[in-house]
């Protein structure tokens, strides 16, 4: 394999600290400098100060979700993405309801898990790693099973780095009066995603995610009469979005004690998103971030999981070279040696690495980045890239 060369671009849109590698994952991810010095100053959490951030950040993320009116309520809560998916799942669903979970990755299979947990019924449509669910099959399943009252569908699968057809599903889900559960953790903020174009009733997302805040929160844009029939639905007294979404409409305040740095961050997050164009600007950013990462990749001899058609521009799936030198977790090592931090695989049908396209990052970086593999596996003896057959 010989030395490949890769463009250089305008300059990188953020430089890490001195010994601070680029994340290159779906989340956590890089963020930039004036994320970070938000940070700087102490909040108390009852402050009406810091209830005019959570205010904004509120009234912001329905702004993005396209909701212009009291039909849908913006509810942050604290802890991971998954807080927030298991939040709105024991909303959405009825204590005597029946979800359609829509599967082809860790994330649609952990939804399923969540369910077991609560108690709830459903059944699964397990397109396995990487297929896409497709509209037909999910008209056929609502029809020959009338008492699904919810469907779930993970807008981008990042264990395999899919974008799957949410638009053509979500339009089958309404013409057969069911409600839709959206994980939109990897998508909202990149990926146009408003209550116009997609009749959703429910949308969960994270901080630290496309809009480049930090981990600490997630949030959901529900439906706002949904919320209003879940009040004691709940299965946990933390874990009650009605009850947070209550207690906040009363109070302007958290139930309990709030990230105060990560939702200030966020902030700070989200008048950067604005200036860079909103939803549009940062899809375009990404989007060419992963154009030259698979040209790059491709030109080393990888070879990505999914077809172009499917590629998302938030996290890309390579499969690992079938080459006896090659091992992930040096490969992992070399990179971080490098300034650079990937994500292993999640696939179930063969041994694979993902790296992701958000962040503070640019085309620079990308081209950065794509050197320092050609270094490292310059370094491990490795020249071929090719995947098993």
């Amino acid at each position: 394999m010989s030395k490949a060369e890769f463009p250089t671009s305008r300059a990188a849109l953020a430089t890490p600290a001195l010994g601070e590698p680029y994340l290159l994952t779906p989340g956590p991810l890089t963020t930039s400098l004036a994320t970070k010095e938000a940070m700087l100053r102490d909040w108390g959490s009852w402050d009406a100060d810091f209830n005019q951030v959570t205010a904004e950040i509120r009234q912001g993320l329905l702004a993005m979700a396209g909701v212009d009116d009291d039909s849908f309520a913006c509810v942050p809560l604290q802890g991971s993405g998954t807080f927030a998916v298991e939040a709105a799942l024991a909303t959405a669903i009825p204590r005597d309801g029946k979800a359609l979970v829509l599967m082809n990755g860790a994330y649609g299979k952990r939804a399923a898990q969540i369910l077991d947990y609560l108690g709830r019924a459903h059944i699964d449509l397990d397109k396995g790693d990487y297929l896409p669910p497709q509209p037909e099959e999910v008209a056929e399943l609502l029809r020959t099973n009338p008492d699904v009252t919810t469907v779930f569908l993970v807008h981008c699968e990042t264990s395999s780095g899919i974008l799957n057809p949410l638009k053509e599903i979500a339009e089958v889900v309404k013409a057969h009066g069911k409600s839709l559960v959206v994980d939109a953790m990897s998508s909202f903020g990149a990926v146009p995603l408003t209550v116009e174009q997609i009749p959703f009733d429910v949308m969960v997302s994270s901080a630290n995610k496309c809009i480049e805040g930090i981990p600490g929160f997630g949030f959901v844009v529900i439906r706002r009469s949904l919320l209003e029939a879940a009040k004691g639905r709940a299965h946990s007294l933390s874990l009650d979005l009605h009850e947070q979404w209550a207690y906040m409409e009363k109070t302007g305040q958290w139930r309990f004690t709030p990230p105060t740095h990560s939702v200030v961050a966020f902030r700070k997050a989200l008048e950067q998103h604005t200036a860079e164009g909103g939803v549009a600007g940062r899809l375009a950013r990404y989007t060419r971030n992963r154009d030259l990462l698979v040209a790059g990749m491709r030109q080393l001899g990888f070879a990505t999981l999914l077809e172009d058609r499917w590629l998302s521009p938030i996290i890309t799936t390579f499969f690992s070279p079938d080459h006896p030198n090659f091992e992930f977790k040096r490969f992992y090592n070399e990179l971080k040696a490098r300034q650079f931090v990937i994500y292993p695989g999640k696939l179930t049908i063969a041994e694979s690495f993902r790296i992701g396209c958000i962040g503070q990052i640019d085309e620079a970086v990308v081209a950065q980045l794509l050197r320092a593999i050609a270094d490292s596996l310059a370094a491990m003896g490795v020249d071929r890239c090719q995947p098993a057959a």
